[in-house]
């Protein structure tokens, strides 16, 4: 794990940016991108639609000032509804487009359930695995022509939301995945062993910990998901339930060279003060991921 450290990035949703409806406040990008950089990141994700330049030379330009590079982008994209289908993979369309003129090599394909929020689980019929497996493909093949990598990502709240869903396309498809140790964990699956399971087929990671007690809450339906985050359900790398150390060590001694993301969602109602807030959680994550490596 010694170059570890030069592939940790981060997520503009760890400083509380989110694009779903009602999230929360939204930091200004040129106060996240610059404590990001200040913190040593050496990368961070695109953030939701139209919260950073979507011209390439301009969102080049930007991150060029703070010495970051863009690593990839979470996109999201109802791909199980055919009545859906063809607005959502125009967009994918649009978002590789960004994504790869910019140089990043991932786009980080969250799989919507055609709700608003993440407060509603939903699971698709056979028809629509159908839909949604035969949808997959096309977006594999239009990230593919940008130079993309498609990565998706289990999430709470989304069509592919636990660990049997994961279990499904790893034996189902064969697209790579974006790990996210959380949204795993709050699905009910053990992080390391979908590592295990999804050896060579990992091209992304997300790094976050989480809050045992307000987990089973969610997941009993006793606490809203978007809550449970207001609540701080994630938790900085090292202080939660996840087994951050173990998770790594599968990744790193199956040979897994891509980046790891502090991705540690919170919702905002103000902008924090200079030095509190998000970023003094992600430096914690940050020093935690510096002790695994030594």
């Amino acid at each position: 794990m010694t170059d570890m450290m030069s592939r940790i990035a981060g997520a503009p949703i760890t400083w509380g940016v989110d694009g779903s409806p009602g999230w929360g406040h939204l930091m200004d990008a040129d106060r996240v991108l610059g404590e990001m950089a200040d913190l040593g990141l050496k990368a961070t994700e695109l953030g939701p639609d139209g919260y950073l330049p979507t011209d390439p030379g301009e969102l080049k330009a930007k991150l060029d000032h703070y010495g970051l590079e863009l690593v990839g982008g979470f996109v999201p994209a109802v791909l199980h509804l055919p009545e859906r289908a063809d607005k959502e993979l125009v967009y994918v369309g649009r978002a590789s487009r960004t994504l790869g003129g910019c140089g990043a090599g991932i786009l980080v394909l969250g799989p919507g359930s055609g709700l608003d929020g993440y407060d509603t689980s939903i699971d698709m019929s056979e028809t629509q695995w159908a839909a949604f497996l035969d949808n997959l493909k096309q977006v594999i093949g239009i990230a593919a022509d940008e130079g993309l990598t498609v990565a998706l990502h289990q999430h709470w709240g989304m069509a592919i939301e636990r660990q049997e869903h994961v279990e499904r396309l790893i034996a189902q498809s064969e697209v790579e995945f974006c790990l996210d140790t959380g949204h795993l964990y709050l699905g009910g699956a053990d992080p390391v062993a979908i590592a295990e399971a999804a050896v060579g087929r990992v091209a992304h990671v997300h790094l976050k910990d989480v809050d045992r007690a307000m987990a089973e809450q969610v997941r009993s339906g006793e606490l809203p998901f978007r809550q449970s985050v207001i609540d701080g359900i994630f938790k900085p790398l090292g202080d939660g339930a996840v087994d951050i150390a173990g998770f790594v060590a599968t990744l790193e001694d199956a040979g897994f060279d891509g980046w790891y993301v502090l991705e540690q969602d919170k919702v905002l109602d103000a902008d924090p003060a200079p030095g509190a807030g998000p970023v003094a959680d992600a430096r914690k994550s940050f020093q935690y991921l510096a002790q695994l490596s030594l």
